[in-house]
């Protein structure tokens, strides 16, 4: 098997320091969870950003701030913006990281039922997503909440949207989409060409048992704050670096060897 890539999604946009006081939030405490999840075995942190008050946005200063912190703190692992944002904002809001020509960003392959919101990613926001991305050379991590948004993905690859490789995050376990179990993530994994690359990102609970099926089928893990804040059930997790590190102790268990940054970028044939 291929070396086994651990994505840290340090922060996301939805828990807050009331869910988990560990929950980084300035461009100082995303350095510091980014720089520790790396030392544990992350190569890619994939990374939201909040406002001076806690509330999520996509501003390209901000983004720019944390990812400065984090160079600054000697992190080498890819960092991975998203491009999802929050549920109700537009395109061009949602775009701004990919104006700072990361190695990879995030495209969400379709429409979900997220909670009560809609998260809505119609063809043509998707294609003006991997339009962009491709004219600055940046590799789309596919986000996939739904076995239909991989079949938007490959119509987007078949219009030569997207780069040679392909790499797919299967999340699974959002209230409102696809549940999350080993026989949907088979199914889902089914579903894509030989060639390309996936990780899985299992909601909550679903983390764990998700990230230990993947191990083993070949498939890459996200772990971290923006999909799960206990380490087990009433154990709130002291950091992102703690979940990596329990991954990092599995895949040494089964025989999996955990790729470096610079691994993973050959694996995910980041040029």
């Amino acid at each position: 098997m291929e070396k086994l890539i651990i994505t840290a999604a340090i922060s996301g946009a939805e828990a807050t320091k009331e869910d988990n006081p560990n929950i980084p939030v300035t461009a100082e405490e995303l350095a510091e969870e980014a720089i520790k999840a790396e030392e544990a075995g992350a190569s890619i942190i994939h990374l939201h950003v909040r406002d001076e008050d806690g509330t999520p946005t996509q501003s390209k200063e901000v983004f720019k701030k944390a990812i400065d912190a984090m160079k600054e703190r000697g992190v080498t692992a890819i960092i991975q913006p998203s491009t999802g944002g929050a549920a109700g904002m537009s395109f061009e809001e949602r775009a701004q990281p990919v104006e700072l020509s990361p190695e990879m960003a995030t495209l969400d392959c379709g429409t979900t039922n997220f909670g009560d919101a809609i998260f809505v990613n119609d063809l043509p926001m998707m294609r003006e997503f991997a339009q962009s991305m491709k004219k600055s050379n940046i590799l789309p991590e596919l986000e996939c909440f739904e076995p239909g948004h991989v079949y938007n993905a490959l119509q987007l690859n078949k219009e030569g949207l997207l780069p040679e490789h392909l790499h797919f995050d299967m999340v699974l376990g959002v209230p409102g989409a696809m549940k999350a179990s080993l026989k949907n993530l088979m199914f889902m994994v089914d579903l894509i060409p030989e060639d390309a690359t996936w990780t899985v990102a299992g909601v909550g609970r679903h983390e764990l048992p998700l990230a230990t099926h993947a191990i083993l089928m070949g498939g890459h893990v996200r772990v971290g704050f923006e999909d799960n804040i206990y380490y087990k059930k009433g154990v709130l997790a002291e950091s992102n670096a703690q979940l990596v590190e329990r991954i990092v102790r599995l895949a040494n268990e089964l025989d999996r060897e955990v790729a470096t940054p610079d691994e993973a970028r050959e694996i995910l044939k980041i040029k």
